[in-house]
């Protein structure tokens, strides 16, 4: 698992060939208040219900509110044969202070 700050995603979406699949592992209310534009919603408590959903070969960001949830989650896909995840450190709370100081924040 490769670990990336707001900074180093903002940064990556601008200069990457394709971007990467944004899974955000948060609740649907906290969804609702703020989250990274393109980025699709699976709960963490449905990640193994969901699991066949989603491609192992796609390069994929996991997304929740400090880090911490997204860690596990992708400690998770990565037992399940992931081969290229990246948690976003410090989560949206983050992406809010660092990349848009407009985004609501919880």
């Amino acid at each position: 698992m490769r670990r990336f700050t707001a900074k180093d995603l903002s940064e990556y979406i601008q200069t990457c060939d394709s971007i990467p699949f944004l899974l955000d592992v948060r609740e649907p209310w906290e969804y609702e208040k703020c989250r990274l534009a393109g980025s699709e919603l699976v709960p963490m408590h449905q990640i193994p219900m969901a699991i066949d959903k989603l491609n192992p070969d796609k390069e994929t960001v996991v997304i929740c509110h400090h880090g911490i949830r997204s860690r596990q989650v992708a400690l998770y896909l990565e037992q399940q044969g992931f081969k290229n995840v990246i948690n976003l450190e410090g989560g949206v709370e983050a992406w809010a202070q660092d990349i848009d100081p407009t985004m609501n924040q919880y």
